[in-house]
C-alpha cells in the first residue's frame, strides 16, 4: 500500500521529494502516514477534501482484496522528523 500512495503522491505536488509515506501493520489494521511539505498540503486535500477522500477510498479498496482494514493519516513534513 505504501507503494500505491507513493506513486500517486509524487504525481500530485510540487515538491516529490519531500513526500514520506510510512506503513505501519498490526494484526488486522494498517496505518499509512503520509507526510508532504506544507505548500503541497493543499493540493493532498483538494477542494472539499475531495481529493484525500479518494486517495483514501482507492487504499480501501486495495485493503479490502487483502482482508484488511487501513487508515491514511496526513501530515506536515515537519511532524514526521
Amino acid at each position: 500500500m505504501k507503494e500505491l500512495v507513493a506513486f500517486m503522491l509524487e504525481s500530485l505536488v510540487d515538491h516529490p521529494e519531500e513526500v514520506n509515506v510510512t506503513e505501519v501493520r498490526d494484526r488486522a489494521t494498517t496505518v499509512v502516514e503520509l507526510a508532504v511539505a506544507a505548500p503541497d498540503m493543499g493540493r493532498i486535500i483538494g477542494k472539499g477534501g475531495r481529493v484525500i477522500d479518494s486517495i483514501r477510498t482507492l487504499l480501501q479498496v486495495r485493503a479490502a482484496k487483502e482482508g484488511r482494514r487501513v487508515e491514511l493519516e496526513l501530515l506536515e513534513a515537519d511532524e514526521l522528523r
